[in-house]
């Protein structure tokens, strides 16, 4: 029976991969009537019919060489012993400052698991353990004075003793702060960004700080200061970027949440290659202060933000109240969600994009799952739609990630104190003597090429979104939430993203959109890597996303621990 199953996978598999080589998905060669919008598509022109045939068989001959040098799993995990580790942040702020528990034996717990997990992940760069547990000490002390009570502390310090991470562009006092970056590998914070600044006001302690990809711009996580970070569920496979270190301790139960910030997905990617959530806040929600890179125009301001990324949807909103601040107030957080109210629109794939890999099986049965949970359980109005625009995602981000001020990527790569060249750290490369990873240098020399600001293509891509912005606000108006796929893969092996680059287009069109997005984890899927889907919704409708995020939780079991001892 199993045979059979797995033969029916391969056989719609391919049907699929044939499908997609064509520019035309199963689903949209005939539109439902429920569908909003009109699938006004071009055939493709020859020659790029021709490159989407040869990279689907580039991709495929990639992906049987790499499983045929790493096998087909990776390292297992140590298992999870200690089930401090297992609760939530909430949960765990909850019995501290109610003293089932104190900060340091949940800071203690959190610390071991870091130092048995890391020699495996490398997800944690740099550590202020021995600080942490003087800080656990403290609120330990503070609870046993009395001098607050337990509501008073539920109010003013909500996770007070609770240990947290973030990822290393996040600044944190005393901590690295590289992002990545050769030559700030010795940099180190001078205070709190702002947003650590909020969490740590409302009793949290940092205590790890966790992997990037060079300059936060890669969705692998790895460079030449740390090196390369790995996936909890397989030891092969990519854990997403650019916060994929926070992604994995997550995942591996090594911290019970952190901070993350996302400009093309680097939030929701790594949440659901690691199998937890992540949400991206409303445009211009949540401060950026103390980030590097920083964002180099008004445009990738708003395109750019911090957010939470935790094990448990509960933990979200309290996240976001908190480092949102005094902009917490625009996203009426507190005002209930009824889930029967809400409108769900539904769109399967971007509808073909030009080198983009097509939707797993296991994404698109999941989706169908969460959709029919919401029209027969939840009984909500639930609609499949067509955007044709979404197929030119990673055109459109490309496009209006440009910017006039002429900082470009290898000057980041310096650190902003000259500029590299690329084409000499490519020969160096292949010698072994260059500091910057192969994409690194590659999107230094790709920048050069492509979309270019204030051109008549700029502006078209400009144009593309903001019309792509009307109507998915004109759709989504106060009620609605839109359910995409996150990634259309489960994680690839390393270094696979090189031949699936633009993958990451369906998180990054909703950076350009300045939308919210809650990246929600749906259990495993064949291959027993994370599976999931992110929701959407319109500006400032952040709480509809995290409603929706806490119902498939409860529906579908969210995160699934790599290993539990028995």
């Amino acid at each position: 029976m199993r045979l059979r199953e797995r033969l029916r996978y391969k056989a719609k598999s391919l049907l699929r991969g044939l499908n997609a080589w064509t520019g035309m998905d199963g689903d949209q060669k005939q539109q439902p009537s429920t569908s909003s919008f009109v699938d006004t598509r071009k055939p493709h022109s020859l020659g790029k019919t021709v490159l989407n045939v040869s990279h689907k068989f580039l991709v495929l001959l990639v992906r049987w060489f790499l499983r045929t040098i790493y096998g087909e799993h990776g390292q297992k995990m140590p298992p999870i012993r200690n089930l401090i580790l297992m609760e939530s942040a909430s949960s765990l702020a909850l019995k501290i400052r109610t003293r089932k528990l104190t900060s340091v034996e949940v800071m203690e717990a959190f610390i071991e698991r870091c130092k048995e997990i890391n020699p495996l992940l490398n997800c944690v760069v740099d550590q202020c353990y021995s600080t942490a547990l003087k800080e656990a000490a403290m609120a330990d002390k503070l609870i046993a004075s009395g001098t607050l009570t337990e509501e008073q502390l539920a109010t003013e310090k909500p996770f007070l003793g609770v240990p947290i991470s973030t990822k290393d562009c996040i600044r944190v006092k005393d901590m690295l702060h590289t992002a990545g970056i050769w030559k700030r590998r010795n940099i180190r914070g001078e205070k709190d960004s702002r947003a650590m600044e909020l969490m740590r006001k409302a009793g949290a302690i940092p205590f790890a700080l966790t992997n990037v990809s060079e300059c936060c711009m890669w969705w692998e996580s790895v460079n030449t200061i740390h090196g390369r970070t790995r996936n909890p569920y397989d030891t092969n496979r990519v854990v997403g970027g650019s916060s994929g270190g926070e992604g994995t301790i997550q995942a591996a139960a090594a911290s019970p949440f952190g901070l993350g910030s996302d400009i093309g997905g680097s939030i929701r990617m790594p949440a659901f290659f690691n199998g937890i959530f992540g949400h991206k806040p409303s445009r211009q929600i949540v401060s950026n202060d103390g980030q590097y890179p920083e964002a180099v125009s008004e445009e990738q301001e708003i395109f750019l933000g911090i957010g939470p990324m935790c094990r448990y949807a509960t933990d979200l909103k309290p996240m976001l109240r908190i480092i949102a601040d005094q902009n917490a107030k625009k996203l009426r957080l507190d005002e209930p969600v009824d889930l029967k109210q809400v409108r769900f629109f539904y769109q399967h794939n971007d509808g073909g994009g030009f080198l983009v890999s097509p939707v797993d099986m296991d994404i698109r049965d999941a989706m169908e799952k969460v959709m029919a949970h919401f029209r027969s359980t939840v009984k909500s109005e639930v609609r499949k739609v067509y955007f044709d625009k979404l197929r030119k995602s990673a055109n459109i981000w490309f496009g209006n990630m440009k910017h006039k001020e002429k900082i470009s990527f290898d000057a980041q790569l310096d650190n902003l104190e000259g500029t590299v060249n690329p084409y000499v750290e490519v020969l160096k490369w292949i010698v072994g003597q260059s500091n910057h990873t192969f994409i690194g240098i590659m999107t230094a020399i790709t920048e050069r090429k492509g979309i270019q600001y204030g051109t008549e293509q700029y502006h078209y891509m400009v144009q593309q979104r903001d019309e792509l912005l009307q109507e998915m606000k004109t759709m989504l108006g106060e009620n609605g939430v839109f359910i995409y796929p996150t990634h259309p893969t489960v994680a690839p092996y390393h270094n696979e993203p090189l031949v699936r680059a633009l993958n990451f287009s369906y998180t990054a069109i909703i950076n350009v959109l300045g939308f919210p997005s809650t990246a929600v984890p749906l259990g495993l899927g064949r291959e027993g890597l994370p599976i999931g889907l992110q929701v959407v919704a319109n500006v400032n409708q952040d709480r509809l996303c995290l409603a929706v995020a806490c119902e498939l939780e409860r529906a579908f079991g969210g995160w699934v621990a790599p290993e539990v001892l028995a």
